[in-house]
């Protein structure tokens, strides 16, 4: 389906959005306005414009060539995907389900595939249809819910659970986010991570806010900031404005699957003072009366 909008503005994420951003986006708004929970007369066709945008944001090349040329890029692209499946073999039964790749064999555990933030396929389809899978019958992994902290996400941790009776020890690895799936064993373990009021995680990068003075910002000066890491010092540049943003590289949260990690990012904030001591007025109305004989401070 041809469509004039921004793939990143139908799924509601910005360009600098990793694939985890796009895949959270993605499933929040495919069951939002999937046909058969959605009735709406423009329910089928956001459907449609979501399942494109997913398809190209989601894969690495594809994402490049769509930045750089536009929808323009995929103008002779077929929607739907290479007919039989990626993965073929006698069998199987493979398709296509939107952005959905599966495979479904009648023995044996099918390929990991990524199914946009679904685990596999029948867990897309109970939500979407409410447990009619047309995949037929297949042994269900048991699952299990583990609520860890905010640190305990970003830095892994080493949890002793108990299950079916028994006393074991999970391995969480660092950069896991909410509602991660882990497998351990012949389980599959659901985290929850708990929010940090002192950190906001957008994917793998962090934002926080740093509190300065007026002096501090028009001066310049070293500050302590808060990172997921501890404390470390930074320079804020002479004139900084309120809402100026620092990026810390490499200081934001590990990469589940890579040696990489995200960034980062401070946003300043100049507090102005509710109350002055005199002197301290004299002082800015000299400030003032300085800045009537020039074009302004800066």
């Amino acid at each position: 389906m041809a469509t004039n909008r921004d793939y990143y503005e139908i799924l509601g994420v910005p360009k600098t959005a990793h694939l985890d951003e796009i895949k959270r986006a993605y499933r929040k708004l495919a069951l939002q306005y999937h046909p058969d929970r959605n009735k709406s007369k423009e329910a089928e066709v956001k459907f449609k414009e979501i399942n494109k945008a997913y398809e190209v944001l989601s894969d690495q090349q594809k994402k490049q060539a769509y930045d750089q040329f536009g929808a323009s890029a995929f103008e002779q692209e077929p929607f739907g995907g290479a007919q039989g499946g990626p993965f073929g073999g006698s069998g199987q039964q493979t398709g296509r389900y939107g952005p959905f790749t599966y495979t479904y064999t009648t023995s044996g555990e099918a390929p990991d595939v990524d199914f946009g933030g679904f685990s596999d396929p029948f867990e897309i389809f109970e939500q979407f249809f409410g447990g009619a899978s047309p995949f037929g019958r297949r042994q269900r992994r048991t699952t299990y819910s583990l609520n860890i902290s905010f640190m305990e996400a970003v830095h892994g941790a080493q949890k002793r659970v108990t299950l079916d009776g028994k006393t074991q020890t999970i391995k969480i690895p660092a950069g896991v986010d909410d509602s991660s799936r882990i497998r351990f064993g012949e389980y599959d373990v659901i985290v929850g991570v708990t929010p940090d009021s002192r950190f906001n995680r957008q994917g793998y990068d962090i934002i926080t806010e740093k509190e300065i003075s007026f002096p501090q910002a028009a001066l310049g000066d070293e500050v302590n900031v808060l990172t997921i890491d501890g404390d470390i010092k930074i320079r804020i540049p002479a004139g900084t404005q309120s809402n100026a943003i620092i990026r810390l590289r490499d200081k934001g949260v590990p990469h589940v699957q890579s040696t990489g990690r995200g960034d980062h990012y401070v946003r300043i904030k100049v507090i102005v003072p509710k109350h002055l001591t005199r002197s301290q007025k004299e002082i800015l109305r000299g400030f003032e009366e300085e800045k009537r004989h020039k074009r302004g401070w800066f």
